[in-house]
């Protein structure tokens, strides 16, 4: 009979994992507690600042960095800084560290978009630059991709950064490309290698001075596909979380909706008393068992 306590904590284990099933309200903490900030950007539903929180469809795409001071969007092709969220409009904005601006110009390996991801292109104007002339030629499945009525070429052509791709002061146009609507290709990617040019600028917002690229807003709009950002945002389980305190999250492995209270307590419900304290309050991380606070 000595190793009747170690049977007691197996047959604990065992029936624990059983009841834990019969328990609707509760469901595991996470490691880490979820972020209602990340750096300046206000993090909400459905967006989360890692994995559990939020809503399940848009991680791993968007999360917080590991230190916490840098909301990032990350595909097959890299993680791009989230300069901006609307809410409203259901868009945000990256800004790629390779994307050239008017202060700095330098070569990009391009940039991608997963197709699985809930993201599509916003309404960006993507600059080709330092491009094999004459860009009038470039074309995608045969037909041709380049505004030429544009004046944004030579708009941007003024910016003296035109040195870092290897530009000489005020080069020719024909050396730049408006792509605007952009499309990607089949694997989701700007490819600037086979379109022959060396960098890109993507445009937000000209910011009422068309002619001076010194005053754009730089950036790569991104849209939610089917335009609300999350359908499980009118959903009561999520306005109820909100309103008592809560975070709006999710447990994996079904990813079930979950409202985050603490970094011990989670609901199926809310955060309101009335749906805690009726019951034995059970806490527990990933790496312990749980325990009763009375």
């Amino acid at each position: 009979m000595e190793n009747l306590p170690s049977f007691n904590i197996i047959i604990f284990i065992v029936l624990f994992s059983h009841v834990n099933q019969f328990i609707p309200w509760q469901t595991l903490a996470k490691d880490l507690p979820c972020r209602t900030t990340c750096g300046s950007i206000q993090v909400k539903y459905p967006f989360g600042s890692g994995h559990g929180c939020g809503s399940p469809r848009f991680h791993p795409y968007i999360a917080c960095s590991p230190e916490g001071d840098q909301l990032l969007l990350t595909t097959h092709t890299g993680s791009y800084p989230v300069t901006s969220i609307s809410y409203t409009t259901s868009t945000l904005i990256i800004t790629p560290p390779q994307m050239s601006t008017c202060t700095s110009m330098q070569q990009s390996p391009g940039l991608g978009i997963d197709w699985a991801s809930p993201f599509q292109l916003g309404q960006s104007t993507f600059l080709l630059l330092s491009c094999t002339p004459p860009t009038s030629s470039l074309t995608i499945k045969g037909s041709p991709v380049c505004d030429t009525s544009s004046h944004l070429c030579a708009s941007i052509y003024t910016c003296p950064s035109v040195i870092g791709l290897g530009l000489p002061l005020f080069p020719p146009t024909n050396t730049c490309c408006v792509y605007s609507p952009a499309n990607f290709n089949s694997k989701g990617e700007l490819d600037l290698q086979k379109l022959k040019c060396m960098g890109y600028a993507s445009v937000v917002s000209l910011q009422e001075y068309p002619t001076d690229p010194s005053r754009w807003q730089y950036g790569v709009e991104l849209q939610s596909r089917g335009g609300a950002l999350d359908d499980y945002y009118t959903d009561n389980k999520c306005n109820a979380c909100e309103i008592s305190g809560g975070l709006c999250g999710y447990a994996p492995p079904v990813n079930s909706f979950v409202c985050l209270c603490s970094d011990t307590i989670n609901t199926t419900i809310d955060c309101n008393s009335n749906s805690l304290q009726n019951q034995a309050e059970l806490t527990w991380n990933s790496v312990s068992l749980p325990s009763s606070k009375s």
